[in-house]
């Protein structure tokens, strides 16, 4: 079962590449299934003069449903396609976010933590937000966010659970990496107790902390736990479509995972792979 659940297209503004010509590599590559999974628009700040080219403009989300379905129906056959959605999770909007979310038949839905209240931790050019920062803090505040979306009921995915260490920030004492190990067990333990699944993402080892998200001893942890694991690329070209995922799966099965999560319906089912 080759996949790639995790993907992005020129709707959200930083990434390039229509849906179909992922669609297209998707048949190139060989993949079973492909999930089509932009972000959705920005919910808790103004997208006039906040940060550009962010996500999709919210008049853009039924368009894009309306694609990715065309598309589904067109290349049946040939590629199996899912549509989803990665939706942030933002605290104290979840009610939006289901609202936003409830008119479209998903086949799944990621849920990621990219911002700490306005500070998108994620986004290259708002590094300087770490500075005078107890990053110890901001740690903490983030896996309470994770938790928090794992046990809100709006996702069926957690995306990139760790993609807290993307830029190199965390502890630097032995104390504060304890703590960091603690609250990851502790995230985990929410995502398992919610019952849903989690993404490993390869486009971690693109990135400055050069390892996937999550880390191979989150993996284990989620192995013991029972959490189910899909794939994804996090590609933003079709170019990229697919980087990383051998990898990933080699990981996967060394750490002893047998099953990938697929979707539909918002319907997991487990199916096997190999390397």
């Amino acid at each position: 079962m080759r996949i790639d659940y995790h993907t992005h297209h020129e709707r959200c503004g930083h990434a390039v590449g229509t849906l179909e010509e992922y669609v297209q590599r998707g048949i190139e590559l060989g993949l079973e299934q492909l999930g089509l999974s932009d972000h959705l628009p920005l919910i808790h700040v103004d997208p006039e003069s906040y940060y550009p080219e962010m996500a999709m403009p919210l008049s853009e989300l039924p368009r894009y449903v309306e694609e990715c379905l065309n598309l589904k129906e067109r290349y049946r056959g040939r590629i199996e396609l899912r549509v989803g959605l990665e939706a942030d999770y933002i605290e104290g909007y979840e009610e939006q976010i289901r609202e936003l979310l409830s008119p479209y038949p998903w086949d799944y839905l990621i849920g990621s933590v990219h911002f700490l209240g306005e500070w998108d931790i994620t986004d290259f050019r708002q590094t300087g937000g770490w500075e005078g920062r107890d990053v110890m803090e901001v740690y903490r505040r983030y896996y309470d966010a994770v938790q928090k979306s794992a046990l809100s009921g709006l996702y069926d995915i957690i995306g990139h659970m760790d993609v807290i260490k993307r830029f190199g920030y965390g502890p630097q004492t032995q104390e504060g990496k304890a703590e960091v190990r603690a609250l990851e067990l502790e995230t985990l333990k929410a995502i398992a107790g919610s019952g849903i699944a989690m993404e490993l993402n390869a486009s971690g080892l693109t990135k400055p902390c050069a390892e996937m998200f999550p880390a191979e001893h989150v993996l284990q942890q989620a192995l013991e736990l029972g959490i189910p694991l899909t794939l994804g690329s996090d590609a933003h070209d079709p170019l990229k479509l697919g980087d990383g995922l051998q990898e990933a799966r080699s990981l996967l099965w060394r750490t002893g995972f047998r099953r990938l999560a697929v979707f539909e319906g918002r319907v997991r089912t487990l199916v096997p792979f190999e390397l």
